[in-house]
């Protein structure tokens, strides 16, 4: 595996692996109507290649093929950490993490901080995050719950 800056040929890669991944989270977690709304069908692939230019995400690439990616703002926000379904359990969020944190170092952040879907809170617990809150965030009358946590470098 390889972790690499974001390439615009990635785009649209990137923008499947993310809405697979969202979809592909248990009903106990989220509803249908909850990931159809955080991640819809289909994706709008003009507003991701506008976003992940921007962002500029590291990305894991395994046999040629995105596996992963994940986002650190210049704040130590992280906005997106995403295995594509077919990868999880493999290492590749792990790998991602470490890179993000080293890179987090590097740039002097001493916070990093994150707001964690449900099956994504022990990953970051695991990793030292601590919960600061519970969020519930409202659209278009569906409930979405995410948490939001920090770790101290």
């Amino acid at each position: 595996m390889d972790i690499r800056r974001y390439q615009s040929s990635w785009a649209r890669e990137i923008t499947d692996l993310f809405h697979s991944a969202v979809h592909a989270i248990a009903e106990e977690d989220y509803t249908q109507a909850q990931k159809a709304l955080w991640a819809p069908t289909p994706p709008d692939y003009a507003f991701w290649s506008k976003r992940l230019a921007n962002k500029r995400p590291w990305v894991a690439v395994l046999n040629g093929r995105v596996a992963g990616f994940v986002e650190l703002d210049d704040d130590g926000h992280i906005d997106c950490a995403y295995t594509h379904p077919e990868f999880q359990g493999q290492g590749i969020a792990s790998a991602l993490y470490r890179k993000l944190e080293a890179q987090a170092k590097t740039r002097g952040l001493t916070r990093l901080y994150v707001e964690a879907s449900i099956p994504a809170r022990p990953f970051f617990a695991t990793r030292g995050f601590a919960m600061v809150k519970r969020n519930e965030i409202v659209r278009q009358g569906v409930t979405l719950i995410n948490y939001t946590m920090e770790k101290y470098l």
